[in-house]
Protein backbone atom coordinates (compact mmCIF):
# COMPACT_ATOMS: atom_id res chain seq x y z
CA UNK A 1 0.00 0.00 0.00
CA UNK A 2 1.46 3.39 -0.88
CA UNK A 3 2.69 5.53 1.97
CA UNK A 4 1.20 9.00 1.86
CA UNK A 5 3.72 11.55 3.07
CA UNK A 6 2.60 14.50 5.17
CA UNK A 7 1.96 17.52 2.97
CA UNK A 8 3.24 20.87 4.03
CA UNK A 9 3.16 24.12 2.07
CA UNK A 10 6.83 24.78 2.77
CA UNK A 11 8.00 21.34 1.68
CA UNK A 12 9.91 20.66 -1.50
CA UNK A 13 7.75 20.02 -4.53
CA UNK A 14 8.93 16.44 -4.74
CA UNK A 15 8.03 15.82 -1.11
CA UNK A 16 4.33 15.73 -1.89
CA UNK A 17 4.40 12.68 -4.11
CA UNK A 18 3.60 9.22 -2.82
CA UNK A 19 6.68 7.11 -2.09
CA UNK A 20 6.61 3.36 -2.26
CA UNK A 21 8.28 1.67 0.72
CA UNK A 22 9.90 -0.75 -1.72
CA UNK A 23 12.05 2.00 -3.24
CA UNK A 24 15.51 1.38 -1.79
CA UNK A 25 17.27 4.51 -3.01
CA UNK A 26 19.38 5.37 -6.04
CA UNK A 27 21.72 2.45 -6.80
CA UNK A 28 25.42 2.84 -7.40
CA UNK A 29 26.14 3.60 -11.04
CA UNK A 30 22.83 5.30 -11.79
CA UNK A 31 22.77 8.82 -13.20
CA UNK A 32 21.07 10.21 -10.07
CA UNK A 33 23.65 8.52 -7.83
CA UNK A 34 26.51 10.10 -9.76
CA UNK A 35 24.83 13.52 -9.64
CA UNK A 36 24.33 13.23 -5.88
CA UNK A 37 27.99 12.36 -5.32
CA UNK A 38 29.28 15.08 -7.60
CA UNK A 39 26.90 17.70 -6.23
CA UNK A 40 27.74 16.99 -2.59
CA UNK A 41 31.46 16.86 -3.35
CA UNK A 42 31.19 20.40 -4.71
CA UNK A 43 29.16 21.38 -1.65
CA UNK A 44 32.01 20.09 0.51
CA UNK A 45 34.51 22.15 -1.46
CA UNK A 46 32.39 25.30 -1.17
CA UNK A 47 31.80 24.81 2.56
CA UNK A 48 35.27 24.02 3.81
CA UNK A 49 37.21 26.25 1.44
CA UNK A 50 35.32 29.19 2.94
CA UNK A 51 35.38 27.96 6.52
CA UNK A 52 39.20 27.76 6.73
CA UNK A 53 40.12 30.32 4.06
CA UNK A 54 41.83 32.74 6.47
CA UNK A 55 44.08 30.18 8.17
CA UNK A 56 46.86 30.52 5.61
CA UNK A 57 46.88 34.34 5.81
CA UNK A 58 46.53 34.95 9.56
CA UNK A 59 49.92 36.73 9.83
CA UNK A 60 48.95 38.98 6.91
CA UNK A 61 45.60 39.81 8.51
CA UNK A 62 47.33 40.61 11.80
CA UNK A 63 49.83 42.90 10.06
CA UNK A 64 47.42 44.72 7.75
CA UNK A 65 44.63 45.21 10.31
CA UNK A 66 47.00 45.89 13.23
CA UNK A 67 45.65 43.10 15.45
CA UNK A 68 47.35 40.38 17.48
CA UNK A 69 47.79 36.81 16.28
CA UNK A 70 45.12 35.60 18.70
CA UNK A 71 42.68 38.22 17.44
CA UNK A 72 43.39 37.30 13.82
CA UNK A 73 42.67 33.64 14.68
CA UNK A 74 39.14 34.69 15.64
CA UNK A 75 38.35 34.82 11.91
CA UNK A 76 38.48 31.02 12.02
CA UNK A 77 37.19 30.44 15.54
CA UNK A 78 34.05 32.55 15.10
CA UNK A 79 33.25 30.91 11.77
CA UNK A 80 33.60 27.47 13.37
CA UNK A 81 31.50 28.47 16.38
CA UNK A 82 28.85 29.88 14.05
CA UNK A 83 28.68 26.56 12.24
CA UNK A 84 28.53 24.54 15.45
CA UNK A 85 25.65 26.50 17.00
CA UNK A 86 23.50 26.39 13.87
CA UNK A 87 23.75 22.77 12.74
CA UNK A 88 20.80 21.79 14.93
CA UNK A 89 18.49 24.66 13.88
CA UNK A 90 19.34 23.97 10.25
CA UNK A 91 18.48 20.28 10.69
CA UNK A 92 15.03 21.10 12.07
CA UNK A 93 14.42 23.55 9.24
CA UNK A 94 15.46 20.89 6.73
CA UNK A 95 12.84 18.54 8.19
CA UNK A 96 10.20 21.12 7.25
CA UNK A 97 11.31 22.56 3.91
CA UNK A 98 13.41 19.69 2.54
CA UNK A 99 17.08 18.73 2.52
CA UNK A 100 17.92 20.14 -0.91
CA UNK A 101 16.16 23.44 -0.33
CA UNK A 102 17.81 23.95 3.07
CA UNK A 103 21.28 23.20 1.67
CA UNK A 104 20.64 25.56 -1.25
CA UNK A 105 19.64 28.37 1.12
CA UNK A 106 22.69 27.82 3.34
CA UNK A 107 25.29 27.57 0.60
CA UNK A 108 23.86 30.57 -1.25
CA UNK A 109 23.87 32.76 1.87
CA UNK A 110 27.42 31.69 2.75
CA UNK A 111 28.63 32.50 -0.75
CA UNK A 112 27.19 36.03 -0.60
CA UNK A 113 28.71 36.63 2.85
CA UNK A 114 32.05 35.26 1.65
CA UNK A 115 32.09 37.72 -1.23
CA UNK A 116 31.33 40.58 1.18
CA UNK A 117 34.13 39.67 3.62
CA UNK A 118 36.97 41.19 1.52
CA UNK A 119 35.05 44.49 1.54
CA UNK A 120 34.88 44.67 5.35
CA UNK A 121 35.84 48.24 6.38
CA UNK A 122 37.09 47.19 9.83
CA UNK A 123 38.20 44.16 11.79
CA UNK A 124 34.99 43.91 13.88
CA UNK A 125 32.91 43.93 10.69
CA UNK A 126 35.11 41.18 9.26
CA UNK A 127 34.57 39.08 12.39
CA UNK A 128 30.82 39.58 12.16
CA UNK A 129 30.75 38.53 8.52
CA UNK A 130 32.86 35.46 9.28
CA UNK A 131 30.55 34.41 12.11
CA UNK A 132 27.45 34.79 9.93
CA UNK A 133 29.24 32.94 7.14
CA UNK A 134 29.85 30.03 9.51
CA UNK A 135 26.20 30.11 10.60
CA UNK A 136 25.11 29.84 6.97
CA UNK A 137 27.55 26.99 6.34
CA UNK A 138 25.93 25.07 9.21
CA UNK A 139 23.19 24.22 6.71
CA UNK A 140 25.47 21.85 4.79
CA UNK A 141 27.36 19.20 6.83
CA UNK A 142 24.56 17.50 8.79
CA UNK A 143 21.89 17.86 6.11
CA UNK A 144 24.17 16.40 3.44
CA UNK A 145 24.56 13.14 5.37
CA UNK A 146 20.82 12.93 6.11
CA UNK A 147 20.09 13.51 2.41
CA UNK A 148 22.53 10.77 1.42
CA UNK A 149 21.01 8.24 3.78
CA UNK A 150 17.52 8.95 2.44
CA UNK A 151 18.31 9.03 -1.27
CA UNK A 152 21.13 6.52 -1.81
CA UNK A 153 20.73 2.76 -1.69
CA UNK A 154 21.75 1.63 1.80
CA UNK A 155 24.31 -0.79 0.42
CA UNK A 156 26.25 2.16 -0.99
CA UNK A 157 25.46 4.89 1.56
CA UNK A 158 28.87 4.57 3.22
CA UNK A 159 30.64 4.94 -0.12
CA UNK A 160 28.54 8.02 -0.90
CA UNK A 161 29.32 9.54 2.50
CA UNK A 162 33.01 8.85 1.91
CA UNK A 163 32.86 10.73 -1.39
CA UNK A 164 31.28 13.71 0.36
CA UNK A 165 33.97 13.68 3.06
CA UNK A 166 36.61 13.49 0.30
CA UNK A 167 35.11 16.69 -1.10
CA UNK A 168 35.45 18.35 2.29
CA UNK A 169 39.16 17.47 2.44
CA UNK A 170 39.71 18.97 -1.01
CA UNK A 171 37.80 22.07 0.02
CA UNK A 172 39.81 22.59 3.18
CA UNK A 173 43.06 22.04 1.29
CA UNK A 174 42.10 24.25 -1.65
CA UNK A 175 41.08 27.12 0.59
CA UNK A 176 44.49 27.11 2.29
CA UNK A 177 46.57 26.59 -0.85
CA UNK A 178 44.77 29.30 -2.83
CA UNK A 179 44.72 31.86 -0.02
CA UNK A 180 48.39 31.50 0.91
CA UNK A 181 50.12 32.50 -2.36
CA UNK A 182 47.48 35.09 -3.31
CA UNK A 183 47.66 36.68 0.13
CA UNK A 184 51.45 36.84 0.00
CA UNK A 185 51.30 38.67 -3.35
CA UNK A 186 48.26 40.95 -2.98
CA UNK A 187 47.11 40.88 0.66
CA UNK A 188 44.44 39.13 2.69
CA UNK A 189 41.51 40.79 0.89
CA UNK A 190 42.61 39.39 -2.45
CA UNK A 191 43.12 36.00 -0.80
CA UNK A 192 39.61 36.02 0.68
CA UNK A 193 38.15 37.09 -2.66
CA UNK A 194 39.98 34.34 -4.56
CA UNK A 195 38.69 31.65 -2.20
CA UNK A 196 35.16 33.08 -2.29
CA UNK A 197 35.13 33.06 -6.10
CA UNK A 198 36.25 29.43 -6.08
CA UNK A 199 33.56 28.58 -3.52
CA UNK A 200 30.96 30.41 -5.61
CA UNK A 201 31.79 28.26 -8.63
CA UNK A 202 31.58 25.09 -6.50
CA UNK A 203 28.25 26.21 -4.99
CA UNK A 204 26.83 26.84 -8.46
CA UNK A 205 27.85 23.34 -9.56
CA UNK A 206 26.18 21.89 -6.47
CA UNK A 207 22.92 23.70 -7.24
CA UNK A 208 22.98 22.47 -10.85
CA UNK A 209 23.95 18.87 -10.16
CA UNK A 210 22.13 17.79 -6.99
CA UNK A 211 18.85 16.04 -7.89
CA UNK A 212 15.58 16.70 -6.03
CA UNK A 213 14.71 14.41 -3.13
CA UNK A 214 12.55 11.36 -3.78
CA UNK A 215 12.41 9.85 -0.30
CA UNK A 216 11.88 13.00 1.76
CA UNK A 217 8.72 13.41 3.83
CA UNK A 218 8.13 16.81 5.40
CA UNK A 219 7.84 16.67 9.18
CA UNK A 220 5.14 18.55 11.01
CA UNK A 221 6.31 21.23 13.42
CA UNK A 222 6.86 19.51 16.75
CA UNK A 223 7.65 22.60 18.79
CA UNK A 224 10.39 23.06 21.33
CA UNK A 225 9.34 20.03 23.37
CA UNK A 226 9.29 17.86 20.31
CA UNK A 227 12.76 19.05 19.36
CA UNK A 228 14.07 18.27 22.83
CA UNK A 229 12.43 14.85 22.71
CA UNK A 230 14.18 14.07 19.43
CA UNK A 231 17.56 15.14 20.79
CA UNK A 232 16.99 13.29 24.06
CA UNK A 233 16.20 10.14 22.13
CA UNK A 234 19.54 10.35 20.35
CA UNK A 235 21.25 11.12 23.66
CA UNK A 236 19.91 7.87 25.12
CA UNK A 237 21.23 5.80 22.21
CA UNK A 238 24.61 4.38 23.31
CA UNK A 239 25.67 3.65 19.74
CA UNK A 240 25.14 7.26 18.71
CA UNK A 241 26.84 8.52 21.86
CA UNK A 242 29.89 6.38 21.07
CA UNK A 243 30.10 7.95 17.61
CA UNK A 244 29.75 11.45 19.08
CA UNK A 245 32.60 10.75 21.53
CA UNK A 246 34.68 9.52 18.62
CA UNK A 247 33.96 12.72 16.65
CA UNK A 248 34.84 14.96 19.61
CA UNK A 249 38.08 13.16 20.47
CA UNK A 250 39.45 12.40 17.02
CA UNK A 251 38.71 15.82 15.52
CA UNK A 252 40.18 17.53 18.58
CA UNK A 253 43.36 15.49 18.32
CA UNK A 254 43.55 16.08 14.58
CA UNK A 255 43.34 19.87 14.94
CA UNK A 256 45.86 19.86 17.79
CA UNK A 257 48.39 17.97 15.66
CA UNK A 258 48.04 20.34 12.71
CA UNK A 259 48.06 23.42 14.94
CA UNK A 260 51.37 22.62 16.62
CA UNK A 261 53.38 20.39 14.31
CA UNK A 262 54.38 23.49 12.37
CA UNK A 263 55.90 24.97 15.54
CA UNK A 264 57.98 21.83 16.01
CA UNK A 265 59.21 21.87 12.42
CA UNK A 266 60.15 25.55 12.64
CA UNK A 267 62.43 24.91 15.62
CA UNK A 268 65.60 22.89 16.07
CA UNK A 269 66.74 20.57 14.63
CA UNK A 270 64.57 21.15 11.52
CA UNK A 271 64.35 24.97 11.21
CA UNK A 272 62.07 24.80 8.17
CA UNK A 273 60.89 28.07 6.58
CA UNK A 274 57.22 29.01 6.78
CA UNK A 275 56.63 28.37 3.06
CA UNK A 276 57.70 24.74 3.34
CA UNK A 277 55.80 24.24 6.59
CA UNK A 278 52.59 25.39 4.90
CA UNK A 279 52.93 22.49 2.47
CA UNK A 280 52.18 19.99 5.25
CA UNK A 281 48.51 20.61 4.44
CA UNK A 282 49.08 18.62 1.26
CA UNK A 283 48.82 15.61 3.56
CA UNK A 284 45.08 16.25 3.35
CA UNK A 285 45.22 14.51 -0.03
CA UNK A 286 45.77 11.22 1.79
CA UNK A 287 42.44 11.88 3.51
CA UNK A 288 40.79 12.54 0.17
CA UNK A 289 41.82 9.05 -0.91
CA UNK A 290 41.26 7.25 2.39
CA UNK A 291 37.74 8.63 2.97
CA UNK A 292 36.45 6.99 -0.20
CA UNK A 293 38.67 3.92 0.10
CA UNK A 294 37.54 3.23 3.66
CA UNK A 295 33.90 3.71 2.74
CA UNK A 296 34.24 1.12 0.00
CA UNK A 297 35.82 -1.34 2.45
CA UNK A 298 32.68 -1.27 4.60
CA UNK A 299 30.95 -3.41 1.98
CA UNK A 300 33.41 -6.17 2.83
CA UNK A 301 34.41 -5.63 6.45
CA UNK A 302 31.62 -3.50 7.95
CA UNK A 303 31.70 0.00 9.42
CA UNK A 304 32.88 -1.07 12.89
CA UNK A 305 36.05 -2.77 11.69
CA UNK A 306 36.96 -0.05 9.20
CA UNK A 307 36.45 2.67 11.83
CA UNK A 308 38.73 0.83 14.24
CA UNK A 309 41.33 0.38 11.48
CA UNK A 310 41.24 4.11 10.72
CA UNK A 311 41.81 4.92 14.38
CA UNK A 312 44.72 2.46 14.56
CA UNK A 313 46.24 4.11 11.49
CA UNK A 314 46.07 7.48 13.28
CA UNK A 315 47.97 6.07 16.26
CA UNK A 316 50.61 4.45 14.04
CA UNK A 317 51.11 7.68 12.12
CA UNK A 318 51.52 9.74 15.28
CA UNK A 319 54.07 7.24 16.59
CA UNK A 320 56.25 8.00 13.55
CA UNK A 321 56.18 11.73 14.35
CA UNK A 322 58.00 11.00 17.62
CA UNK A 323 61.18 10.27 15.67
CA UNK A 324 63.77 12.98 14.86
CA UNK A 325 63.79 12.08 11.14
CA UNK A 326 61.89 14.53 8.93
CA UNK A 327 61.02 11.89 6.32
CA UNK A 328 59.42 9.62 8.94
CA UNK A 329 57.54 12.58 10.47
CA UNK A 330 56.02 13.47 7.10
CA UNK A 331 55.18 9.82 6.38
CA UNK A 332 53.56 9.63 9.80
CA UNK A 333 51.50 12.74 9.05
CA UNK A 334 50.22 11.11 5.87
CA UNK A 335 49.17 7.98 7.78
CA UNK A 336 47.64 10.02 10.59
CA UNK A 337 45.62 12.19 8.19
CA UNK A 338 44.47 9.25 6.11
CA UNK A 339 43.38 7.36 9.22
CA UNK A 340 41.48 10.36 10.58
CA UNK A 341 39.46 10.99 7.44
CA UNK A 342 38.75 7.27 7.07
CA UNK A 343 37.32 7.20 10.60
CA UNK A 344 35.46 10.48 10.08
CA UNK A 345 33.81 9.32 6.85
CA UNK A 346 32.57 6.16 8.58
CA UNK A 347 31.37 7.90 11.73
CA UNK A 348 29.57 10.73 9.95
CA UNK A 349 27.75 8.36 7.61
CA UNK A 350 26.89 5.85 10.35
CA UNK A 351 24.78 8.31 12.33
CA UNK A 352 22.05 8.34 9.69
CA UNK A 353 21.99 4.54 9.59
CA UNK A 354 21.72 4.06 13.36
CA UNK A 355 19.06 6.76 13.82
CA UNK A 356 15.69 5.52 12.55
CA UNK A 357 14.07 8.95 13.06
CA UNK A 358 15.44 12.48 13.31
CA UNK A 359 18.39 11.64 11.05
CA UNK A 360 19.22 15.29 10.38
CA UNK A 361 19.34 15.96 14.13
CA UNK A 362 21.51 12.87 14.71
CA UNK A 363 23.96 14.10 12.10
CA UNK A 364 23.81 17.62 13.55
CA UNK A 365 24.79 16.30 16.99
CA UNK A 366 27.72 14.56 15.32
CA UNK A 367 28.84 17.84 13.78
CA UNK A 368 28.32 19.65 17.08
CA UNK A 369 30.61 17.16 18.85
CA UNK A 370 33.06 17.32 15.94
CA UNK A 371 33.51 21.09 16.05
CA UNK A 372 33.44 21.32 19.83
CA UNK A 373 36.31 18.82 19.88
CA UNK A 374 38.15 21.02 17.42
CA UNK A 375 37.74 24.02 19.71
CA UNK A 376 38.37 22.39 23.10
CA UNK A 377 41.07 19.77 22.46
CA UNK A 378 42.66 21.81 19.68
CA UNK A 379 43.17 24.66 22.14
CA UNK A 380 44.08 22.52 25.17
CA UNK A 381 46.71 20.69 23.12
CA UNK A 382 48.59 23.96 22.86
CA UNK A 383 48.91 24.19 26.63
CA UNK A 384 50.39 20.69 26.73
CA UNK A 385 52.75 21.44 23.84
CA UNK A 386 54.01 24.66 25.41
CA UNK A 387 54.62 22.97 28.77
CA UNK A 388 55.97 19.55 27.86
CA UNK A 389 56.71 19.56 24.13
CA UNK A 390 55.68 17.58 21.08
CA UNK A 391 56.18 14.12 22.56
CA UNK A 392 53.69 14.80 25.34
CA UNK A 393 51.11 16.17 22.90
CA UNK A 394 51.48 13.25 20.49
CA UNK A 395 51.24 10.67 23.28
CA UNK A 396 48.14 12.40 24.66
CA UNK A 397 46.41 12.32 21.26
CA UNK A 398 47.41 8.68 20.82
CA UNK A 399 45.92 7.88 24.23
CA UNK A 400 42.66 9.63 23.36
CA UNK A 401 42.46 7.76 20.06
CA UNK A 402 43.00 4.41 21.81
CA UNK A 403 40.30 5.29 24.34
CA UNK A 404 37.73 6.03 21.66
CA UNK A 405 38.72 2.82 19.86
CA UNK A 406 37.94 0.82 23.00
CA UNK A 407 34.58 2.59 23.36
CA UNK A 408 33.77 1.83 19.73
CA UNK A 409 34.72 -1.83 20.06
CA UNK A 410 32.64 -2.29 23.22
CA UNK A 411 29.51 -0.35 22.24
CA UNK A 412 29.40 -1.47 18.61
CA UNK A 413 29.73 -5.18 19.24
CA UNK A 414 30.58 -7.14 16.12
CA UNK A 415 27.30 -9.05 15.99
CA UNK A 416 25.06 -6.10 16.85
CA UNK A 417 26.88 -3.77 14.48
CA UNK A 418 26.10 -5.84 11.42
CA UNK A 419 22.63 -4.36 11.18
CA UNK A 420 24.12 -0.95 10.54
CA UNK A 421 27.36 -1.74 8.76
CA UNK A 422 26.13 -0.97 5.33
CA UNK A 423 26.84 -4.50 4.09
CA UNK A 424 24.85 -5.29 1.02
CA UNK A 425 23.20 -8.26 2.62
CA UNK A 426 21.50 -6.28 5.37
CA UNK A 427 21.59 -2.63 4.53
CA UNK A 428 20.46 -3.21 1.00
CA UNK A 429 17.13 -4.37 2.39
CA UNK A 430 16.66 -1.34 4.63
CA UNK A 431 14.66 1.49 3.13
CA UNK A 432 15.18 4.93 4.61
CA UNK A 433 13.53 4.91 7.99
CA UNK A 434 12.48 1.30 7.51
CA UNK A 435 12.31 -1.64 9.86
CA UNK A 436 15.85 -3.02 9.86
CA UNK A 437 17.23 0.42 10.61
CA UNK A 438 15.16 0.63 13.77
CA UNK A 439 16.75 -2.60 14.95
CA UNK A 440 20.18 -1.06 14.49
CA UNK A 441 19.21 1.98 16.51
CA UNK A 442 18.41 0.08 19.69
Amino acid sequence: MPRLPLRHPAAEPDAGTATLPAWAGHPKGSAAYRRILAGLAFAGVATFAQLYSTQAVLPIIAQELQVTAAEAALTISLATVGLAVTVLPWSFLADRIGRVRAMAWGISAATVLGLLAPLAPSFPVLLGLRMFEGMALGGIPAIAIAYLNEEVNKAHAALAAGTYVAGTTLGGLAGRLVAGPVGELWGWRAAALAVSLMATAAAALFLVLVPPARNFTAAAASGFRGALATLAGHGRNPRLLAIYVQAFVLMGGFVAVYNYLGFRLSGEPFSLPATLISLIFLAYLSGTVSARWAAGLTLRFGRRNVLLAGTALMVAGLALTLTPLLGLILAGLLLFTGGFFAAHSIGSGWTGVIASTGRAQAASLYNLAYYLGSSVIGWAGGLLFQSLGWTALALAVMGLACTTAVITAVVHRAGAANAGTGNAGTAGRAAAGGGPTRTAAR
